[in-house]
């Protein structure tokens, strides 16, 4: 709980938000053991060897851990960018029309229930402070506020995310363990319970229920990836 007295609350919102990555590391963390594992699946449905599924499983981890890396940092980017961009568009009304923005201001409150003497003040206290006019426009009109996060650390704490995450189904096989298979269904299952259980942090549902919900969406991956393995090698195509 937080603490809830006048100087609690003000020493809060005065606060500056840390930049926060833990929504990179769930979904960096999730598609890379699902995808690496579907690979590792695949390769024992179609019954190739151990080698393969190394270099399968090393070409996963690099090749799709960079290609996430890439969309996430573009994702964090244009968000950035368009918010760049409307805040400057809001700057160019304000010092163009400035009647027109107050007015929206004007509008936007009256909605909320105020009205009078009380809307008055409300109008003439955001627009004497410029920021906080432009602020206000950013959230009220277009729902938006400032992201801090930066698109190149978003990046990499995906692909550290991917990378770590989704060399758990490889390890059995890289350290030559007997039954690595089943090794890798044990660790593959506890990293995909984990994630999900993590994943409960921005969920009312308990942490268990998003373990168990995420490693079964992450072994019917899986199991899809060893079907069409299976199926192929009956063809000979794994030949």
């Amino acid at each position: 709980m937080h603490e809830h007295t006048p100087e609690g609350i003000r020493k809060r919102l005065n606060e500056q938000q840390p930049e926060s990555y833990l929504r990179e590391w769930v979904y960096g963390g999730i598609d890379g053991v699902v995808t690496t594992f579907a690979v590792v699946s695949s390769v024992i449905g179609a019954d190739l060897s151990t080698s393969i599924i190394l270099i399968l499983g090393a070409a996963n981890l690099i090749g799709d851990g960079f290609s996430m890396a890439v969309g996430c940092y573009s994702s964090t980017k244009t968000e950035t960018d368009n918010y760049e961009r409307l805040k400057k568009t809001e700057i160019e009304h304000i010092e163009a029309c400035p009647d027109c923005e107050k007015e929206e201001i004007r509008q936007i409150y009256s909605l909320k229930g105020f009205s009078g003497d009380v809307l008055e003040d409300i109008v003439e206290t955001i627009t004497k402070d410029r920021e906080q006019w432009i602020q206000t426009m950013m959230a009220e009109e277009y729902g938006l506020s400032k992201n801090n996060t930066s698109a190149v650390r978003a990046a990499w704490h995906t692909f550290l995310a991917f990378a770590l995450c989704g060399a758990m189904p490889l390890i059995p096989f890289l350290f030559g363990f007997p039954h690595a298979a089943i090794f890798a269904l044990l660790l593959s299952s506890a990293t995909f319970f984990a994630i999900g259980a993590f994943k409960s942090i921005w969920s009312v549902k308990a942490w268990w229920w998003h373990g168990i919900e995420t490693t079964i969406i992450g072994l019917s991956a899986a199991g899809l990836a060893f079907l069409i393995g299976y199926y192929l090698s009956m063809l000979g195509l794994g030949a």
